[in-house]
């Protein structure tokens, strides 16, 4: 049996510039995507979502200066299916201050894993209206899904261990490896 040495350092994957280049990236290929900005709507997913949502947002609204694009934040905390497993985040709060019936709307988050969050903010959605479309942005997807929930928009594929922990902040991505593992 060989033991595999894995550092619990965190490795950078992604710098500061990097996070930036992928928002604005993402901007792009959404107003691409949807042909323009009309009856679009961002939402971030609490936590680490909003930022990032917020950051898109700015960027579309300075490419597309005639339409100013609405921007909200959804705490999925309570549509989860994991709800006896997680505990349920006090500081995160839903904000969407516009009615998403027949909007298409992105959600926003952090990174990608399961995508059980994701369920979870489509369900959420529905106490907003009903959008036309949903379409579903990351900064970073990991894999290892158990749902089958694929991003429309992504800055960085990043294969890891399903125990791995990926950071992402606007000062960059950062994995953990978690300990050594037998082999």
């Amino acid at each position: 049996m060989s033991i595999s040495a894995r550092s619990d350092t965190p490795h950078e994957v992604m710098s500061a510039t990097d996070v930036r280049r992928a928002i604005v990236r993402i901007a792009h290929e959404i107003i691409e995507r949807n042909h323009g900005v009309e009856g679009l709507a961002i939402v971030g997913l609490q936590r680490g979502g909003t930022w990032i949502a917020e950051a898109i947002t700015k960027q579309i609204n300075e490419i597309e200066s005639a339409v100013t694009v609405p921007v909200g934040a959804l705490d999925v905390s309570l549509h989860r299916d994991d709800i006896g497993l997680r505990p349920v985040s006090l500081g995160a709060i839903t904000n969407i201050p516009f009615d998403l019936t027949g909007a298409t709307v992105v959600l926003v988050d952090d990174v990608l894993f399961t995508g059980r969050t994701v369920r979870a903010a489509m369900e959420g959605l529905n106490n907003f209206g009903r959008p036309r479309a949903v379409q579903l942005a990351v900064l970073v997807d990991r894999g290892h899904r158990e749902l089958p929930i694929r991003p429309d928009f992504v800055g960085k594929n990043l294969p890891t261990q399903h125990d791995d922990d990926v950071s992402a902040t606007s000062d960059g991505v950062r994995i953990t490896a978690k300990n050594a593992t037998s082999k």
